[in-house]
C-alpha cells in the first residue's frame, strides 16, 4: 500500500476529505519521527512499540569482490508489534 492509498483508506474511514486525512497523516508521521529523535522510544498500546537501536560498527564484505569493508556504527529504527496487531495478522 503506497501512502496516496493509505490517505484515500483514512479519509473513507474517518469521514475526511483526502486533504484533511493527508494533513493528519502527515501530523502523525511528523510526531512519531519527532517522537523517536527525542525520546528513542514510542509505544501504542495493543498496535506496537517503535524503538531507536544502535548498531556497532562491524566489518562487512563486498558481494562482488570479496573485499572486507568497515561499516560504520548507526541508529536504526525497530518495531515490535503489539498482541493485537500480531492476532489480527494470524
Amino acid at each position: 500500500m503506497t501512502k496516496a492509498e493509505l490517505i484515500v483508506k483514512i479519509a473513507e474511514k474517518a469521514n475526511l476529505t483526502k486533504a484533511n486525512a493527508e494533513r493528519a497523516l502527515n501530523a502523525f508521521l511528523e510526531t512519531v519521527e519527532t517522537t523517536l529523535v527525542k525520546e528513542g522510544k514510542l509505544t501504542l498500546t495493543g498496535f506496537g512499540t517503535f524503538n531507536v537501536d544502535k548498531r556497532k560498527a562491524r566489518v562487512g564484505r563486498n558481494p562482488r569482490t570479496g573485499a572486507e569493508i568497515k561499516i560504520p556504527a548507526t541508529k536504526v529504527v525497530k518495531f515490535r508489534p503489539g498482541k493485537i496487531l500480531k492476532d489480527a495478522v494470524k
